[in-house]
């Protein structure tokens, strides 16, 4: 009930101050800034209300919001309370100068507080997808590259977000990153030179995606998600791309077990691997594999990739292995071993980190006795738009338009509110 209420009053508060419209809606879950925390930091200018009649807040109060036995607590001011599980702050009017700062980053529209998990303080965004969009633009590409490849990631992202309008999206890559009320004025001159653009396949949205850097190669969607391959997806070279050749060196042994002096108090704290970035993401990763506690990577015996490649010269498979210590909450040390063999490339993948493993375009992957090194090209899976190849495109004169035919052969851009459902 709580929701239906909330999106009434965002209706009747949230228009379009240019023209008077209501305007498509927005909910995005903010999780790369906030990440998962118990405590955030909260401030607001301009004229907000909340649905709580025991909650009176003021502008530029620093209020604090945390998690404590499993409920909501506001501190604050003359605030110092118990609030619901979620509580809503509504601007009495949608302008720039209302806005809310959620440990010092600001965001217009109204946001709602969240406890996840009896752990977490979760706020949710919500505003006009247009504005969505000028926080979203600038933290895609560069501001300052070409317009043209400004105009074309634009409605690269107001398509995807379009597609996605009836989900709460969050403000990660899973989804478009989105930084806010930190627009910037040419990324904002493309956003509105585009508005109400999307791109359509038979009147009907596609999904838009885009990364990076195709490696001068791009890529079809089956061959990444699976599903029925689609025609403006095709696997073709790309003469634009910059190519962005990339290299990582993994050490085979991270910790020499022999070595620990397992007698000393601070044992334990002193364990610290080679590759430190890349076994931060690989302990992350066993966690979720079902490993509680605190991990330590000893070895990677194996690391492999088979030789099977798609028509895009894509590499499909592979092995790893992990050799690893696990400290559980009684202090009682195990050791463990994650085997994958012969999986998809996307389940190894995240063990090393996608900013580190930059693509399945994989030159080579050599090894000696001492470490593994691969060596590929490009940054993302390639499906769609390359973003430095829009770049470098706009800077060769071709207009937005132009870019989108090139990299989704065959579609239209339509206004969203022509498309049929």
């Amino acid at each position: 009930m709580k929701k239906i209420l909330f999106f009434t009053c965002l209706f009747i508060f949230i228009v379009d101050l240019s023209h008077g419209d209501a305007e498509e809606l927005v909910r995005v879950r903010l999780e790369n800034f906030v990440g998962d925390t118990e405590e955030i930091q909260v401030q607001f200018t301009g004229d907000y209300f909340t649905l709580d009649p025991t909650l009176s807040l003021r502008q530029g109060v620093n209020y604090r919001l945390y998690v404590k036995n499993g409920s909501l607590y506001l501190k604050g001011g003359e605030v110092n309370q118990q609030v619901e599980n979620s509580f809503i702050l509504i601007p009495r009017s949608y302008t720039e100068n209302h806005r809310v700062y959620i440990d010092e980053r600001p965001y217009l529209g109204a946001m709602e507080f969240q406890l996840e998990s009896n752990h977490f303080v979760r706020p949710v965004n919500q505003l006009p997808l247009e504005d969505y969009l000028k926080g979203v633009v600038p933290l895609e590409v560069f501001p300052a590259w070409n317009i043209e490849a400004l105009k074309a990631q634009a409605l690269a992202a107001r398509t995807y977000a379009v597609s996605h309008l009836n989900e709460d999206m969050d403000d990660t890559t899973f989804y478009q990153v989105y930084g806010g009320y930190a627009w910037n004025a040419r990324t904002t001159k493309a956003v509105e030179a585009t508005k109400a653009q999307v791109i359509t396949f038979k009147n009907k949205l596609i999904d838009a995606f885009y990364s990076a850097s195709n490696g001068g190669m791009t890529e079809n969607n089956k061959n990444v998600w699976g599903g029925e391959s689609r025609s403006f997806y095709p696997i073709k070279e790309d003469p634009f791309d910059p190519i962005h050749p990339w290299e990582f060196s993994l050490s085979k042994t991270q910790l020499n077990l022999e070595k620990i002096d397992w007698e000393s108090d601070t044992a334990w704290d002193g364990l610290q691997e080679k590759d430190k970035e890349i076994t931060a993401v690989m302990k992350r990763s066993i966690n979720r594999q079902g490993y509680p506690g605190e991990i330590a990577i000893l070895s990677i015996p194996n690391f492999e990739v088979n030789q099977q490649k798609y028509k895009s010269n894509r590499s499909i498979t592979g092995s790893i292995e992990v050799e690893f210590l696990q400290k559980l909450i009684d202090g009682t040390v195990l050791l463990g071993n994650v085997k994958l063999e012969n999986v998809n490339l996307n389940r190894i993948r995240p063990m090393i980190g996608g900013t580190v493993f930059k693509s399945y375009y994989i030159d080579s992957l050599s090894t000696d006795d001492t470490k593994y090194l691969m060596k590929g090209k490009g940054y993302g899976h390639g499906v769609g738009m390359s973003q430095w190849g829009a770049s470098i495109m706009g800077d060769k004169g071709k207009k937005y338009d132009e870019i989108i035919q090139f990299y989704f052969p065959g579609t239209r851009i339509t206004n969203f509110e022509e498309i049929t459902h």
